[in-house]
């Protein structure tokens, strides 16, 4: 027998199943999130806790650091939240985890090669320890996709897709100035090499770490400059009579490296079809904040909120109470950025159009 219905009830009954459907993801909490997994790669400013694991003396395993973090002491080189914790936030991702952390899971959401103290050539940050430099970090992104990724998904296609959409962040380089070429009595890396040609030097092999990245899936890459560091206190509070100004001859050094960075990375997009490259400039805007913090809702641009060794140019001093607001502060301590100069910044590449270009975050998603 027939089965009738009534055919001016569907149009109401889809819409019934379309507000449920809505109801039920509004009261669930979940969304999706916009990219399958973060990987990170850097120094200590994206460091979430691989030196806690390693045989080095760069380590924030103690308080006050993170005392602004919601797990509290991690191993973040900071009192909160980084800017590689805030774009996964923007993803709907957990934080990356540290790679060296992870043993036997494989963590689809991405993970955190970055670590404290390291650079980009092998030698930097090795009077401290152990630490991971570009290459180590590379060499643990392979194992990750060749030992877990490729078991996980099973065909080079969908790892490819995965991989394609994933989004990978850089920030490495600070400690090749800081803890290498600006040390002439440790390494003799400014006897060997101009500053043009240091920074070429540095430029020529994150441009082979970025073509491996890219030959094992990575599509989407977001590299950041070096900041001005001749305005951290590390460096600044150095200088006889400076009154608080920058040493304008470091930050001219990270000049020429910010320049032969965003070439290379222009060449590396024309030639290599399918992938994104975005250079987040971040060196201006840095620098216009520590001049002019009251325009970012700043107010002190140049000390650290942290009491730090020597007279407030190193690292913080373990267990003493930091300053008792970090908002207003561009400096943790002296070399690393507090949360609130990392959510200026962060915003200002997922949503702006001056520091994260050709496009943003948000554009780049959307390729």
């Amino acid at each position: 027998m027939a089965v009738m219905y009534n055919s001016s009830l569907l149009p109401l009954f889809c819409c019934l199943i379309a507000i449920f459907l809505q109801f039920l993801s509004v009261n669930s909490g979940y969304s999706p999130p916009l990219a399958p997994a973060l990987y990170v790669f850097g120094d200590s400013l994206f460091d979430s806790g691989n030196n806690n694991l390693l045989p080095t003396l760069a380590k924030a395993n103690y308080p006050p650091y993170g005392v602004n973090f919601p797990k509290g002491v991690t191993g973040r080189f900071t009192d909160g939240r980084t800017v590689a914790d805030l774009i996964a936030e923007y993803l709907g991702l957990p934080y990356a985890p540290p790679s060296i952390s992870i043993r036997s899971s494989v963590q689809l959401t991405g993970l955190n090669y970055a670590s404290g103290v390291c650079g980009i050539l092998p030698e930097t940050g090795s009077l401290f320890g152990k630490c991971l430099n570009l290459d180590d970090q590379i060499h643990l992104f392979q194992k990750t996709v060749e030992l877990n990724l490729v078991t996980h998904f099973g065909s080079k296609k969908d790892l490819s897709e995965y991989l394609s959409k994933s989004i990978f962040t850089f920030s490495i380089g600070n400690n090749d100035y800081i803890n290498n070429y600006l040390l002439p009595l440790l390494y003799n890396s400014s006897k060997r090499y101009n500053p043009q040609q240091f920074s070429q030097l540095l430029v020529t092999k994150l441009s082979q770490g970025l073509k491996n990245c890219m030959n094992l899936g990575a599509r989407k890459m977001i590299v950041f400059e070096l900041g001005p560091i001749g305005c951290m206190p590390y460096i600044k509070n150095k200088l006889k009579n400076s009154q608080g100004r920058c040493d304008e001859k470091a930050n001219k050094l990270v000049w020429y490296y910010n320049n032969d960075l965003g070439s290379m990375l222009n060449e590396l997009t024309s030639t290599l079809n399918g992938s994104t490259l975005v250079l987040g400039q971040v060196n201006s805007l840095g620098y216009d904040m520590i001049k002019n913090p009251s325009n970012y809702g700043l107010k002190d641009s140049s000390n650290s909120c942290c009491k730090s060794w020597l007279n407030g140019t190193l690292t913080c001093i373990p267990f003493q109470k930091p300053c008792p607001n970090t908002n207003p502060h561009f400096f943790w301590d002296a070399f690393h950025l507090t949360e609130a100069a990392s959510v200026l910044i962060a915003n200002a590449c997922i949503h702006g159009s001056s520091v994260c270009r050709p496009v943003n975050l948000e554009g780049l998603l959307k390729i």
